[in-house]
């Protein structure tokens, strides 16, 4: 009996610990995200409090590769695969922030890659449709939404220049790829009085982030507001 009893001890303090580790590895995680917040989109100047809420809310480091979750929330880009990246911390922030979203707005997406910036977006609208051109990289961005729970979010695998039509038109479009120019079919597809952020200029050189305006007259402006390298967006294969 005694026997019995020690090892039943043993195994309770074993599973207490493992339960300890647990609970404070979640506990570090969650002060990594909260000082990458504080010291590289907040110190920058991006302080919309939805924002900063949705990033503080998903998990950046489900969305990287196995071995750079060591890293997933240091100010930096890092590789997925296929030549892709997950976009830097206050880049996501603040193209997010240029979007001015509510729950009420459906965003289209082009360049779905790791699935995070989809995630942060789900926060905060209605319903995200996203597209990407890598199939694998699609199909596991959407495993693990769904796997997260992120039920409004809906991926597809396709060229990012076509858009969504079947789904337009959209209050809100965001690339995350850079086309050397501003796409003619997603401007059609936005909303009057709808807003797009992407990138545009040459491969990896002379990029600038835009933000373009659909009036209600069907015309559209557009503002330059930074310099910044994104992957090339590019067209399906022949």
């Amino acid at each position: 009996m005694f026997e019995k009893m020690r090892i039943l001890n043993a195994a309770f303090v074993i599973l207490l610990t493992a339960f300890s580790c647990a609970q404070e590895s979640e506990t570090d995680i969650l002060a990594h995200r909260t000082k990458m917040v504080e010291r590289q989109i907040v110190n920058r100047g991006v302080t919309n409090t939805k924002v900063l809420k949705a990033i503080l809310a998903v998990p950046r480091h489900k969305f990287v590769p196995k071995e750079y979750k060591k890293n997933a929330y240091d100010d930096t880009p890092l590789p997925i695969g296929y030549d892709q990246t997950i976009s830097q911390p206050y880049i996501v922030a603040y193209m997010t922030d240029i979007l001015d979203l509510d729950s009420s707005h459906s965003v289209l997406e082009i360049g779905t890659g790791s699935g995070y910036q989809a995630a942060v977006l789900s926060v905060l609208a209605k319903e995200v449709f996203t597209i990407e051109i890598v199939p694998e990289l699609g199909e596991n961005a959407a495993a693990i939404l769904e796997q997260l729970g992120y039920e409004n979010v809906k991926v597809n695998i396709g060229d990012g220049y076509q858009g969504w039509p079947e789904k337009a038109p959209f209050d809100r479009i965001i690339v995350t790829a850079a086309p050397e120019k501003i796409p003619e079919k997603l401007v059609d597809q936005l909303k009057p009085d709808g807003i797009m952020v992407l990138p545009t200029g040459p491969q990896w050189w002379n990029q600038e982030l835009k933000v373009v305006k659909k009036h209600k007259d069907g015309t559209f402006s557009e503002e330059s507001k930074l310099p910044v390298r994104f992957v090339p967006m590019v067209h399906p294969k022949e």
